[in-house]
């Protein structure tokens, strides 16, 4: 378990330096998720990648390990808002009116994305 967490430690830290090195907009640990993807499923399909960690579903269980205790990763974040309760009072209104209407669009690109899928879906396959 220890070598499967640190394959996805390791995965997250070449996508910080990577978003970093290349200066892409795009969050270090995305990549770094997106990287791990990429291992496992060439892990799927070539010899090569099945050994160490990537073998027999090591990556799988540790992050099974990881989510079943991912309240605790909410901790470090509740700790700094308190910190910072401050900025909270001072800029309140903004920040919820910014999330108001942050939840709105996603909810408006959600149903939008719904519709377009279920014509593709509906449609069948295409006859080209």
């Amino acid at each position: 378990m220890i070598a499967s967490l640190s394959l996805i430690l390791l995965c997250q830290l070449a996508g910080e330096i990577a978003v970093r090195a290349f200066a892409w907009p795009v969050p270090g640990p995305v990549f770094g998720m997106l990287l791990l993807l990429v291992l496992l499923l060439l892990r799927d399909r070539a010899v090569l990648f099945a050994q160490g960690p990537l073998q027999g579903g090591g990556v799988e269980n540790a992050a099974k390990g990881l989510l079943a205790h991912l309240s605790l990763m909410f901790i470090p974040a509740g700790v700094g808002v308190v910190q910072k309760l401050d900025l909270l009072a001072e800029h309140g209104t903004a920040i919820a009116v910014v999330l108001a209407i942050s939840v709105v669009i996603t909810l408006l690109v959600t149903v939008a994305t719904f519709l377009v899928i279920s014509r593709v879906m509906t449609r069948g396959p295409s006859a080209s």
